[in-house]
């Protein structure tokens, strides 16, 4: 086993500074940002990857399908493409709250509480995803989130959702993703994480710190800094059959301040003590 660095852990590099970060800490993979590829350039992201013979663990993100706008659709399509473009192992679905309430931010007036009716719109989407999806090469990740993030970011909680809502699709092309920060609290993960098997697309890693800051978002905290038991997670990940790479993702205040060469060297010695 062996640490990818998600791009958002070491925020303020760019595409290019991050490749260089990988290859300078022996890192093999690097989960990237949809912003930021777009920031660097598509094609000159591939070739600055394929240069440095990085694999792409997973693009993020897609989803935020909840409105059930077309400019929403159209925008995953352009992200699944983006996904076949850098060869990325799987598209990261963060598939959105109740409409009305945009992540982050207060709800509008007249949001809608049917929470129900999102979880039907974020189907309905995939119904056109997951085909387009297959066609290109590209798998897409279900993410459930931490159930306070139900509301605007995700109205998918649990990984027993995730699996759900990806069952109508071959693996190939639909999985999901075990984020220990956002799963780690859940009295059926052990079971459900056996049933998703060949369908999880991507491991990510990273600590639920105590107490969470105000902005709860930033709540992850690197490995061994908050309440996580690793080794049962990552056990049950791999019984279920993973290979691929295992992600560190954080948002956190304090590591996006610091050197990121510090935040790497950090990664690497908790990854070898607490996942690995």
């Amino acid at each position: 086993m062996k640490p990818a660095l998600n791009q958002w852990t070491t925020k303020r590099w760019t595409v290019a500074e991050a490749v260089d970060g990988c290859v300078r800490h022996g890192l093999e993979a690097i989960g990237l940002w949809r912003q930021e590829v777009a920031a660097q350039g598509l094609a000159e992201s591939v070739r600055l990857v394929r240069d440095a013979g990085l694999r792409v663990s997973s693009l993020c993100r897609g989803g935020f399908l909840t409105s059930g706008s077309k400019e929403a659709l159209d925008d995953n399509l352009r992200a699944i493409d983006e996904a076949a473009e850098l060869g990325a192992a799987c598209l990261v679905m963060v598939v959105g709250g109740l409409p009305g309430i945009p992540a982050g931010q207060a709800p509008s007036e007249g949001f809608s509480r049917d929470l129900a009716g999102a979880r039907a719109q974020v189907a309905e989407a995939l119904s056109v995803l997951a085909p387009y999806a297959g066609e290109r090469g590209v798998r897409l990740a279900l993410e459930p989130l931490h159930p306070m993030y139900c509301a605007d970011r995700a109205v998918l909680s649990t990984l027993g959702q995730a699996l759900d809502l990806a069952s109508p699709y071959p693996s190939s092309q639909v999985g999901v993703v075990v984020d220990t920060f956002h799963v780690w609290w859940d009295p059926s993960v052990y079971e459900q994480i056996a049933r998703a098997g060949e369908r999880i697309a991507s491991y990510q890693v990273c600590d639920f710190l105590q107490p969470l800051p105000a902005d709860v978002l930033l709540g992850r905290g690197m490995m061994g800094d908050g309440v996580i038991d690793f080794a049962p997670i990552t056990q049950a990940v791999l019984k279920a059959g993973y290979t691929g790479d295992i992600e560190v993702e954080i948002f956190n205040a304090d590591v996006w301040a610091a050197d990121p060469d510090t935040v790497l060297a950090t990664m690497k010695e908790r990854f070898a003590a607490l996942i690995a």
